[in-house]
């Protein structure tokens, strides 16, 4: 019969010690593929939201987002870009440093479904088509119910230490649910 511990992962740490975090020379590979998806699609994210809010990388900032957001059927279309950079920004580096992982994904999630509200219609790719919003989406969808894997900041806050599915689900369903409602007030 297997012991208790056989259901233990390479990363959880053995009963009854304070070990918080695999050996430095073992580094689980599942670990090193979250925390690189995490930086790659956090950047990415965080960089989209300066251009939102800032105009960085040859964006529109708040002006011109919010002009696109308005032309878009989306009411106060400079509130809205406020809140898309805010939430592509802030969730973006959340998720890079995996800080409050399963809201940094919801943010990134909402936003990019209403990316692919505004898209739909254009086919499936590049250059108008929606393959591009929707990696993003699946991508923060993906990590939101994964967790950040143990190089993340979320090792540090007492509740996210330990990533539960549900606390992933949650966050999910809370960027579809807030997302769909935003839709729901656009022309």
């Amino acid at each position: 019969m297997p012991s208790p511990d056989a259901t233990l992962s390479a990363t959880d740490p053995a009963p009854g010690t304070t070990a918080d975090r695999a050996p430095a020379l073992a580094v689980p590979a599942h670990d090193a593929g979250l925390l690189l998806l995490r930086l790659i699609l956090g950047l990415i994210m965080a960089a989209h939201g300066s251009q939102k809010l800032f105009g960085w990388f040859s964006g529109g900032g708040l002006d011109g987002t919010g002009q696109f957001f308005t032309s878009a059927g989306y009411p106060a279309g400079k509130a809205m870009a406020v809140v898309a950079g805010l939430c592509e920004t802030l969730g973006g580096l959340g998720l890079a440093v995996g800080l409050l992982t399963p809201l940094a994904g919801a943010a990134l999630l909402g936003t990019m479904v209403n990316a692919l509200a505004v898209k739909w219609g254009g086919g499936f790719f590049a250059p108008t088509g929606v393959e591009y919003e929707l990696l993003l989406a699946l991508g923060a969808a993906a990590l939101t119910l994964t967790g950040p894997g143990v190089y993340a900041a979320d090792r540090y806050v007492p509740l996210l230490r330990r990533h539960r599915l549900g606390y992933g689900v949650a966050a999910v369903l809370l960027g579809v649910v807030l997302s769909a409602l935003v839709l729901l007030v656009r022309d």
